[in-house]
């Protein structure tokens, strides 16, 4: 058993080499505010991505927009010498998972406690290339 999940984590670490990505783990946000920001980038071109984010009322967009500027910022030091508007940059995944709880207690009536629970979550966004994939796909 060991040995087949440590198989799986190179293939996913070869699998991380090649893309941009960053994560933002322990964020004090429910996981689903966090999504409904998420689900408004996911497949888009990086500066319409970044557009969408700033004028976004949600707070949760500050977060996810700083998340984004450090997944092109990765890009940008595995690429040096490319154009992020030449090479279309693109958000290809976006996903939000549910980090710890915590869990609280408040005072209710008649000597009772009600416990409150203040979710985080992990965001994951990983960048891809048009470019490179157009490139790929003509090779193939």
């Amino acid at each position: 058993m060991g040995a087949k999940k440590r198989i799986r984590a190179e293939k996913l670490k070869e699998e991380k080499k090649g893309k941009a990505y960053a994560i933002l783990r322990n964020c004090p946000t429910s996981p689903r505010k966090m999504r409904l920001v998420v689900d408004l980038i996911r497949g888009e071109e990086v500066n319409k991505a970044l557009d969408i984010l700033k004028y976004s009322s949600k707070e949760a967009s500050n977060r996810v927009e700083k998340l984004l500027l450090s997944a092109i910022a990765n890009w940008q030091i595995k690429n040096e010498g490319a154009r992020i508007e030449e090479s279309g940059l693109f958000v290809k995944e976006a996903y939000v998972n549910q980090g710890r709880t915590l869990k609280r207690l408040r005072p209710a009536p008649q000597g009772r406690a009600h416990r409150i629970r203040k979710r985080s979550n992990h965001v994951t966004l990983i960048l891809d290339s048009q470019v490179k994939n157009e490139e790929e796909s003509a090779t193939k």
